[in-house]
């Protein structure tokens, strides 16, 4: 396929008209210019309109062949060109695990308002607020979790990340992501997954943006194994959407931010980065529509583990047990006959923040609000407040369609620790506990009573 070039202007988004191609995981192959891409062969001696061959490797070049990830890229410079000398910056609201605030107690259920726009500009990197951390960025297992706020758009400002993927949630507001690899237009009700070792830049359209983002530094996120479902629903391979090749040939003094070992890095070079001509391979970044997930259910009794509704999944060392699963709850029917059809009262050994994206979650009818966050930690027991309990304990059982809701859960194996942010400046609901207060005791030991 392709695409022409990127037209960035000033402060405003880049002019070009996103192109994608479907599909998970493909092998995928795109050009900018006809005749950039090398047929036949990776590495030939002089490739195309005078341009450079390289490998972006997302995996050990050694990983079997079903998970084996790279990328060859055409491209203008090669990227030792788009690095200079390092020096460190502070993004004092960005953090990584492992970080635990030695004031800071983590063992509780949580429950945040959405965190507040700011009149002070925010771009992607400086408007990043760390809301927890699990497992270890150093040996590449476990994850964080943020909140994004961002009202400035990147200007010749460009970043990656070693450490890590990122999953976008957007909530409020649209975002633009010119990457290495092409352009992605990314709003609410739909995510986008950000390979590690990629360059960036993300653009506001629609502003202020504010979302949710899992930093992912373990395995990739994939699709998760369907089981006994079988090839069908859930989340269809055909409805991700990788951008098509676009590229930037700007001379003009930028700045490149990368994230390495948690700890933030500037290089200054004399263009952009942006610069890939053409490519082909499976390492890429992608976008998905969340409308398009096809949710699976009970349809005749009890409530099933929430696991059914897993988007994504990635992997940890222990089989079956995810380093973080990505799930959604969107709007289904409800039919299970003589069920409380709520998610149950449960503990377990997955810690489980969740973000309201927008609409009521059933469980948590009041004070979940749209941009809203909660953490229920491993082993400590939650469940529905008092509302939902007698409301679904006492409703006719008849079909109902849940409507207008959308939430997600990030769950991972490893615990989650707050930030001092979380725990001190974002808008803690304070009587989040307090919801379970008023459940009553209703045990009557006559035989036969419910």
């Amino acid at each position: 396929m392709t695409a022409p070039l990127i037209s960035s202007q000033l402060g405003m988004p880049s002019s070009i008209t996103p192109g994608y191609m479907p599909g998970f995981g493909n092998d995928f192959e795109t050009e900018a210019l006809p005749g950039a891409l090398p047929i036949g062969q990776n590495s030939p001696q002089k490739c195309n309109y005078g341009l450079y061959g390289e490998q972006l490797s997302g995996t050990a070049f050694t990983a079997p062949s079903h998970q084996n990830e790279r990328t060859w890229c055409y491209r203008i410079r090669p990227s030792v060109k788009h690095t200079g000398r390092f020096k460190k910056i502070d993004l004092p609201y960005w953090k990584s695990a492992p970080h635990r605030p030695a004031d800071i107690v983590s063992l509780g259920q949580y429950r945040w308002d959405p965190v507040p726009h700011s009149d002070v500009p925010l771009n992607w990197l400086t408007g990043m607020r760390t809301m927890t951390t699990a497992g270890d960025v150093n040996t590449q297992v476990g994850m964080a979790s943020h909140v994004y706020l961002v009202n400035t758009s990147m200007v010749d400002e460009y970043f990656y990340s070693a450490d890590s993927e990122l999953l976008i949630v957007p909530q409020q507001g649209k975002l633009r992501i010119c990457t290495e690899l092409g352009v992605i237009d990314l709003a609410p009700q739909e995510i986008a997954i950000i390979p590690r070792g990629l360059v960036y830049r993300v653009e506001v359209i629609e502003s202020p943006a504010r979302g949710f983002v899992c930093e992912n530094y373990g395995q990739k996120f994939v699709l998760p194994s369907r089981g006994p479902i079988g090839a069908n629903c859930m989340a269809n391979p055909r409805d991700f959407k990788t951008p098509i090749a676009a590229f930037e040939d700007r001379e003009v003094p930028s700045n490149v931010t990368i994230k390495w070992c948690g700890e933030f890095h500037e290089t200054k070079i004399g263009h952009s980065p942006l610069d890939v001509v053409a490519w082909h391979g499976n390492y890429a970044p992608c976008k998905y529509d969340l409308k398009t997930y096809c949710p699976v259910g009970a349809i005749l009794f009890d409530h099933p583990d929430p696991s059914i509704f897993t988007v994504l999944t990635a992997p940890s060392g222990v089989e079956g047990t995810a380093n973080i699963d990505f799930v959604l709850f969107r709007d289904r029917w409800m039919v299970a006959e003589n069920t409380f059809r709520p998610p149950w009262y449960h503990k377990n050994i997955m810690s489980e923040l969740m973000g309201n994206i927008y609409g009521v979650y059933d469980a948590k009818p009041k004070g979940f609000v749209p941009g809203g966050m909660s953490l229920h930690n491993m082993m400590l027991p939650h469940g529905p407040d008092m509302n939902a309990f007698e409301g679904a304990s006492n409703a006719e059982l008849k079909a109902v369609k849940l409507e207008e809701t959308m939430s997600f859960m990030f769950e991972t194996r490893f615990p989650q620790h707050l930030t001092t942010f979380a725990a001190k400046e974002a808008p803690l609901q304070d009587d989040y506990i307090d919801c379970w207060t008023s459940l009553e005791k209703k045990f009557d030991g006559t035989p036969g009573k419910k």
